[in-house]
């Protein structure tokens, strides 16, 4: 229930072309790396797909381009060549970025993208996506139920409750003197 806009546009309103159009705006890291990548797509093809679609550059740009995403998210150019099984779950992750970065999108949805991986490799993640957000402007909406990774990552928060929001605002407000009961049983019970 409700609407959502980007950039002022109703989604909901839009028909097919400006879908196309906007769509490549908005991009999602998924919260499994191990199924969120086609197993029988080489790295080189996953990445250089949607940009060959959407006229993102030159075809004959195509694999520098590639090249230029792998570097962005800290894995060797190698991985052009190779399939998803050949990669860790970190590395899975890291090239679901890539791919969110292939069309130059200005938000990322990042849907529990770091909840499938273990500590280490969340921090590492995590903090290239703050790398990325910097160095390129990017804003994230970031889902999330582990509220340490919300308090790292975010700005600003918004928590819901059954499908309502029942509290926003800045992430040092809202996860250190929350207002809203359900925002305060979920602060409290942080390990």
């Amino acid at each position: 229930d409700g609407k959502v806009y980007f950039e002022g546009e109703d989604l909901a309103g839009m028909d097919d072309k400006e879908w196309r159009t906007i769509r490549k705006e908005m991009q999602i890291i998924f919260q499994d790396p191990f199924a969120s990548l086609n197993p029988r797509m080489t790295i080189g093809n996953m990445l250089m797909e949607p940009m060959r679609v959407h006229n993102i550059v030159p075809n004959s740009e195509l694999k520098d381009e590639a090249k230029r995403l792998l570097d962005m998210v800290h894995l060797p150019h190698d991985a052009l060549g190779r399939y998803p099984h050949q990669f860790s779950g970190g590395q899975k992750q890291r090239l679901g970025i890539a791919r969110a970065l292939a069309l130059r999108p200005k938000l990322i949805i990042c849907d529990e993208s770091v909840s499938a991986l273990d500590v280490s490799v969340q921090a590492q993640i995590l903090n290239l996506l703050k790398e990325l957000q910097e160095k390129l402007g990017l804003s994230y909406l970031f889902i999330s139920h582990d509220l340490n990774v919300v308090h790292y990552i975010s700005d600003r928060v918004m928590v819901m409750q059954a499908g309502k929001i029942v509290e926003v605002g800045e992430a040092n407000q809202v996860l250190h003197h929350p207002s809203h009961e359900y925002t305060q049983t979920l602060v409290a019970a942080v390990p």
